[in-house]
């Protein structure tokens, strides 16, 4: 028996890989299992607002599921751009501003 044999599929190592960090890695892999779990809980009432496994598994656990699903890249983390955000909502503030002067003057010529 090799000694790299492991009882946990897929390997942990592989998931950190994927995720980049154990953190994200949590993150992810408790987000997308309650969204399992959800989908399962309603299956029979036929709402369909939540989204079904995107691996075929034999594991029955939403958090097996969705490790077996960042192992083949079916959910990937999404990097926020926290610079740019600040930007678009400061460039928004801005408009605002310039709206508010525009029409308190247009009132003023009334």
């Amino acid at each position: 028996m090799p000694d790299n044999m492991s009882m946990i599929e897929p390997q942990v190592e592989i998931l950190l890989e994927a995720a980049g960090s154990k953190f994200r890695l949590v993150q992810l892999g408790s987000k997308r299992a309650r969204q399992i779990n959800a989908y399962f809980g309603q299956l029979g009432e036929g709402l369909g607002s939540s989204v079904p496994p995107q691996v075929t598994s034999t594991a029955r656990k939403p958090l097996s599921i969705a490790f077996e699903e960042i192992s083949a890249a079916k959910i990937v983390p999404i990097e926020r751009d926290f610079a740019a955000e600040e930007l678009a909502e400061a460039q928004a503030a801005a408009d605002a501003a310039a709206m508010a002067a525009e029409l308190a003057g247009s009132d003023d010529a009334s």
